[in-house]
């Protein structure tokens, strides 16, 4: 295996389908192949998942095994259940960072415990659009600073187990009201704007040490008029790269791009093109696999960087040196893993972390339920980020708490009070929504609830943007399990 061949490889971080590594990607590892990146659809236990990384680790011991495991909403290690730990909004709203620190760690010594070395985690997004589409909760808050020491203690946390944490979305997603696996965001922030608002948890996160940055396929006019955060030199070498005394960030380890089959990239570009320009601009590793996870894109991509370097439109030397700081990633990786075994558990830090994250707002005194209830959990479409396939709610706590609730799902098709009233019969409702601020008949099922059922409980699930309502109102600041458990908990007065 020739040297071009092999760094080609190197840089590409795929997916693929399925609980076991197929021949094909063993061959690919064996030849170079330095990353492997997992998804919800390749986990089916902690147990099964060491395995797998047990057997990609046969082929290559230094392997990077990369996963997408934010906690909360975005889950992969617990996407049949809903995650133990809550999400960033949760843990902003807390705003103790010993704390923040301590989910991140535990959650690094589960990935680190069935073999996960890299995380693509944490968001380090400023939610200053409250109506984006995309971050939400997955964002620690709508401002810099307490983003910026959230995001810190992350890296930290996350690290001190041993995972490599990769810092997103570069340079900011927040101020966005499209989502980049659907089309092209446009952020028309000037550059004052950026460097005081998006770019400040950034220069946090690399002053904490985040091995690895994972860029945005949005587009910053100010910063880049043509080309979006992934594939402009601007944008990665100019700003992420530069010197602190350049007015860059000075980061120096591995920039991770976001999948290149989301439609910013693929749907203008194409995945070869789009990964040829993303390593020209600075780029170290092309995450692809979320939607394309076969073997036959890994060989594209891979002779396409061999022919973007024979026909001169890619350096050989930044291709080489893109591989070289894959294979430092896996070093550090290594070592560090190796420092950290043996690091405490702390299974209850996540419930803790969900219990303390809750917003309780009572109009009357509120009375706990001691019989059953009716779950009316009102569900919009999920992000791509997110998936459909978590669980999310309170319906399954409560019902084991309080024996014989019902849950009923209620879509925008079914906006009215009629059937949740019908289902609920003589039982008290539980009303959960999400993000009800954004979702016009959300807010309007449960006025028609309220007006007919004011003893309606109401638990908001995602950003707790609109006014409190309900006998008793409970924000959650995010969708993962243990969020349900915490809200189930004072709902049931246990």
């Amino acid at each position: 295996m020739d040297t071009l061949t092999r760094d080609a490889l190197t840089v590409l971080q795929p997916g693929f389908e399925g609980t076991d590594a197929p021949d094909w990607l063993l061959r690919r590892v064996g030849e170079g192949l330095a990353s492997v990146g997992l998804f919800g659809r390749n986990i089916a236990s902690p147990e099964q998942l060491a395995a797998l990384t047990a057997r990609l680790r046969a082929e290559r011991p230094d392997v990077l095994v990369a996963i997408d495991e934010e906690g909360g909403d975005v889950t992969r290690l617990e996407v049949r259940t809903g995650s133990s730990f809550p999400g960033n909004l949760a843990l902003g709203t807390v705003d103790d960072t010993e704390l923040t620190r301590a989910v991140a760690r535990e959650l690094g010594r589960r990935l680190a415990a069935c073999g996960v070395n890299l995380n693509w985690a944490p968001s380090a997004d400023v939610n200053s659009d409250p109506d984006n589409p995309v971050i939400g909760v997955r964002s620690f808050g709508a401002d810099p600073r307490l983003v910026a020491r959230h995001t810190a203690a992350y890296v930290e946390g996350l690290q001190s187990a041993g995972v490599a944490a990769c810092t997103k979305h570069f340079p900011g997603h927040g101020d966005t009201a499209v989502d980049s696996h659907h089309d092209m965001p446009r952020i028309d922030a000037d550059l004052t704007t950026l460097h005081a608002r998006e770019l400040v948890p950034f220069r946090a996160a690399v002053a904490a040490g985040t091995r690895a940055v994972m860029s945005a396929h949005i587009l910053l006019p100010a910063l880049d008029p043509a080309l979006p955060a992934t594939l402009s030199s601007t944008a990665l070498h100019g700003l992420l790269r530069a010197p602190v005394t350049e007015g860059g960030l000075g980061f120096d380890g591995l920039i991770v791009t976001d999948g290149m089959e989301m439609r910013a990239i693929a749907g203008t570009y194409g995945i070869e093109r789009g990964s040829v320009m993303a390593l020209a601009a600075g780029a170290d590793a092309i995450c692809v696999g979320g939607g394309l996870a076969d073997a036959e894109t890994v060989l594209r991509l891979r002779d396409a960087l061999i022919s973007a370097v024979r026909a001169g439109e890619l350096a050989e030397e930044r291709l080489a040196d893109a591989a070289e700081r894959v294979r430092a990633l896996a070093r550090w990786t290594s070592e560090a893993g190796a420092a950290q075994e043996g690091t405490a558990p702390a299974p209850e830090v996540g419930l803790v972390a969900a219990r303390r994250a809750l917003r309780i707002t009572a109009a009357v005194p509120y009375e706990p339920s001691a019989g059953p209830l009716h779950v009316a959990a009102f569900t919009p479409v999920a992000n791509i980020a997110v998936g459909d396939e978590t669980p999310w709610g309170v319906g399954a706590e409560l019902a084991r708490l309080l024996p014989g609730t019902t849950t009923g799902t209620y879509g925008s098709d079914e906006a009215g009070a009629e059937r949740v009233l019908r289902d609920a019969a003589d039982r008290r409702v539980v009303a959960v929504v999400r993000d009800a601020h954004r979702h016009p008949w959300m807010a309007k099922a449960l006025d028609a609830l309220l007006a007919v059922r004011p003893d309606t409980v109401v638990v908001e699930m995602g950003l707790n943007e609109a006014a409190p309502v309900g006998a008793l109102h409970v924000a959650t600041h995010g969708a993962a399990r243990v969020c349900g458990v915490a809200a189930a908990e004072v709902i049931a007065g246990a």
